[in-house]
């Protein structure tokens, strides 16, 4: 059945990226007609080359530098509900196969062919972000879907991400289906209360789940200090573990008050302490006053908006990791992360080992690695791999 669809065309010569399976078409390699310049954002095209070569049907927003993104190979493709059901059936049988329990990242964008859209599951609540023009248009039917799929007792569209106005979108934060916003998430036999109306992000970072269980394994008897702690997932995972004790550290009250939450209902309270301040400043701090740690743990936001900001950046990387070492006892654990997707994994190990080296600390790095296998990498884009986090021994 052929579909009342655009077809919208690449310029001649600006084919390659996508022939090669890349799944956005940029803006300057369209033929930016002026039927398609009035296009409203987020409508579903189809994609053709000058040479007549059919790539798939996209969602387009003539506005935006990622003017298309690829939903499907087949450019009939329906893009209905139906549509949207299929592709996060097949989102969830996989993480059905990953996970023993409902709590992880359902959709992760281009990954899951559901490119800007993000889904996490606490449980029966989910907590949705449509990053892109098209998936803000699709909501009605991705949530139609998603109560079909799973009947969650609450969807939160966590419409906050800066990304949005790339896009042309406002951000705003709104309960779409059900009467639940709170939601308990269950990690490595650890329970954390999760605000999902007015938290970070969508509420909850499943990326360190493997980085929390690798560190919370070295904390038995060890204190502890997780700085930039969020909601203390990294901490009170040691404190359950058997840290003597724990020293959260983070500018948000809001935030803290969650972790002392998540400290209580793990019974943990009494080996948990909560800081508010400026992480840099108290770090700087804690090392004029001698203070060390068994375990450090170091989790920022990203130091890197933009690429301008990558050396900046790259200078607060090597200044945080030579503070946490110095905060670390001798044969002590430093986990150190980086969420800037504009420092590549090399670049972030050199800041890292240069901090160390500033230190005068020596170091082996007894593990790299990236976001949980519910996050996954769409192969033509590396640098959705923004996660990066160093586990390093400092003897």
């Amino acid at each position: 059945m052929s579909l009342d669809r655009m077809t919208i065309r690449l310029q001649a010569g600006r084919d390659r990226r996508v022939k090669a399976g890349h799944p956005w078409a940029f803006s300057n390699e369209i033929a930016m007609t002026p039927a398609a310049k009035a296009l409203p954002p987020g409508s579903v095209v189809r994609l053709e080359g000058d040479d007549g070569v059919r790539h798939g049907a996209f969602h387009f927003n003539p506005h935006s530098l990622i003017a298309a993104r690829r939903l499907s190979a087949d450019p009939d493709a329906a893009c209905d509900a139906g549509w949207f059901r299929a592709r996060l059936a097949e989102a969830l049988a996989l993480r059905e196969r990953l996970f023993d329990a409902p709590h992880y990242r359902l959709v992760h964008a281009e990954a899951d062919g559901l490119p800007g859209l993000v889904i996490d599951r606490y449980g029966d609540v989910l907590a949705l972000q449509a990053n892109t023009a098209g998936m803000e248009a699709a909501t009605p039917l991705i949530v139609e879907a998603l109560a079909e799929l799973i009947d969650p007792r609450g969807i939160v569209a966590r419409n906050d991400s800066a990304v949005r106005a790339l896009e042309g979108l406002p951000e705003a934060t709104t309960l779409l289906h059900g009467d639940a916003a709170g939601a308990v998430v269950e990690e490595n036999g650890r329970r954390f209360p999760v605000d999902l109306l007015g938290g970070q992000k969508t509420g909850w970072f499943f990326d360190q789940r493997e980085h929390r269980a690798r560190v919370s394994r070295l904390a038995q008897g060890a204190t502890v200090l997780d700085a930039f702690c969020h909601t203390g997932g990294f901490g009170i995972g040691c404190a359950v573990a058997g840290a003597a004790q724990v020293t959260l550290l983070d500018r948000s009250e809001h935030a803290l008050a969650t972790a002392r939450e998540s400290a209580a209902m793990n019974g943990v309270a009494d080996r948990v302490t909560a800081q508010r301040g400026e992480a840099m400043e108290a770090l700087e701090r804690m090392v004029g006053a001698g203070q060390r740690f068994g375990v450090v743990i170091t989790d920022p936001p990203a130091f890197a908006k933009t690429r301008k900001d990558q050396p900046a950046a790259l200078r607060a990387y090597g200044k945080l990791a030579r503070l946490a070492a110095a905060l670390t006892e001798r044969g002590g654990f430093l986990f150190i992360a980086s969420c800037s997707h504009h420092v590549s994994p090399g670049e972030f190990a050199d800041a890292v080992a240069w901090g160390v080296h500033r230190a005068r600390r020596d170091a082996r790095i007894l593990h790299m690695g990236g976001a949980g296998p519910d996050h996954p990498l769409h192969p033509m884009l590396p640098e959705s791999q923004y996660l990066k986090g160093m586990l390093l021994h400092l003897p």
